[in-house]
């Protein structure tokens, strides 16, 4: 029997709207506090660039060299509640031949309860090497860290717009005193 190769496979439930987690795949700022992007130029449309560059970090892999780097690829499908797909996925990084290609598939569906929705983060591609392998390893711990920390951004936004005082409403004639 031929093995199959590596994927990286996560899901969550997140107390978030569908499309506010999947906008938060595609908004610079969002990327920066999430999941610690220092670049990004993401279109969140058909044949849109995916472009996310991470600073090299300070500690080393003895096969990718500093962390970081660029992941790159072409959003291939789009759908702003429900989830898009990226794909001829490459990551660049600093200092290690590039890793690819593969394909990004994050994908929302209702979750357990009301204001919750399930996230799934599907990172395929590449074969049954120890090179693919290793990275699978690495970027599943990464996934697993960077997901716990959308859910908690997205949350606290989430809470925020709950508690965040309303203005006052118009007065019966309409126009604001």
């Amino acid at each position: 029997m031929a093995s199959r190769p590596p994927v990286s496979d996560h899901t969550l439930d997140i107390a978030a709207e569908p499309a506010a987690i999947i906008e938060a795949f595609f908004s610079p700022a969002a990327l920066a506090e999430w999941w610690k992007a220092v670049r990004a130029v993401t279109t969140p449309r058909m044949m849109g660039v995916y472009a996310v560059e991470w600073a090299p970090t300070s500690t080393r892999d003895d096969l990718f060299g500093p962390m970081g780097g660029v992941l790159y690829g072409t959003v291939v499908d789009y759908k702003p509640s429900r989830g898009f797909l990226v794909a001829e996925a490459h990551w660049l990084p600093p200092e290690s031949e590039p890793v690819g290609p593969m394909a990004l598939h994050v994908e929302c569906t209702p979750g357990p309860g009301p204001g919750v929705t399930k996230l799934r983060v599907l990172q395929t591609g590449g074969d049954d090497t120890p090179r693919w392998r290793h990275y699978y390893d690495m970027t599943s711990q990464g996934w697993t860290g960077s997901l716990a920390a959308l859910r908690t951004y997205l949350e606290a936004a989430r809470q925020r717009d709950i508690v965040a005082p309303h203005p006052d409403p118009l007065p019966a004639s309409g126009a604001r005193e």
